[in-house]
């Protein structure tokens, strides 16, 4: 088996033994302005750093806490703005699917289709998006064991698509929290696909605070340069130029601001981890 399995994602080339690429951007699309404002500034700091760079934002948040939180654009007005980001910006997009009926529309635009992480079993929503033949992206459940993703990974190859990203995104540890096992992140990489790190949902208090989730920003840097030391192809960071004032995951969105010297470090800490 080859255990370093590299996955093309445009001119990036993701693997568990290359340079970590990042995948950034705001949870929710809020309009055209913000997500290519958000976007021409993740691409500057990328460029200076010369990391690797995947637009990331949602079109529809379907699992949020409550009926009354908001849920996004909708996929016809978001696709237009993620597609308006990777042709002005020459990004490419990844984001979510919900449902198998979505997955060709969404790859018309999107480099990556994103499986949220309570929909990581839907074995119908897993072949449908592996028929498209884009990268998938899969976030591991709150509720599975590690090992258990070779099992979701298994589901996509079936259908002979084996762009698969698998994504760690923390472990349900009683009620309103979450818990990172580092050595989950080598364990996933025993498929032989890339593993990311999911470094912002991990901080996340699913449901915390009440009719919606909390979090727990403080900490992202923490559990992000863990993971680069462990080793990770990819790291998964959800930004935004005000969180306290986000519509959606504020309380574990990092600020943009923060962001260039978090990723100095982590640079750091990969070129060690991998010995470039």
């Amino acid at each position: 088996m080859n255990l370093n399995k590299s996955v093309q994602v445009g001119s990036l080339t993701i693997a568990n033994n290359l340079p970590f690429t990042l995948i950034a951007g705001p949870c929710q699309i809020e309009s055209l302005e913000h997500a290519l404002k958000t976007a021409q500034r993740l691409k500057e700091i990328c460029e200076e750093q010369h990391i690797g760079l995947i637009y990331k934002s949602s079109f529809d948040k379907a699992n949020r806490t409550s009926i009354k939180t908001q849920r996004g654009l909708g996929m016809e007005q978001g696709l237009e703005i993620l597609n308006e980001v990777k042709v002005k910006l020459g990004l490419p997009i990844l984001t979510d699917i919900h449902l198998p009926e979505q997955c060709d529309k969404v790859a018309l635009v999107a480099d990556i289709l994103q499986i949220p992480a309570f929909l990581c079993r839907q074995t119908d929503l897993l072949i449908a998006a592996a028929q498209t033949n884009k990268v998938i992206n899969v976030k591991k459940g709150q509720f599975l064991a590690p090992w258990d993703m070779r099992n979701v990974a298994d589901k996509i190859a079936s259908s002979g698509n084996e762009k698969i990203l698998l994504c760690d995104r923390g472990t349900s540890f009683g009620y309103n929290t979450l818990v990172s096992d580092m050595r989950g992140l080598p364990i996933m990489a025993q498929t032989g696909y890339p593993v990311v790190f999911d470094a912002t949902h991990s901080v996340q208090q699913p449901g915390g605070m009440g009719n919606s989730s909390g979090g727990q920003r403080e900490f992202v840097s923490y559990l992000a340069k863990a993971a680069m030391a462990v080793g990770v192809a990819a790291l998964f960071v959800e930004t935004h130029e005000d969180p306290d004032n986000a519509p959606s995951d504020g309380p574990n969105m990092i600020k943009l601001d923060d962001l260039p010297a978090l990723l100095h470090k982590l640079v750091q800490i990969d070129r060690i981890t991998k010995e470039f």
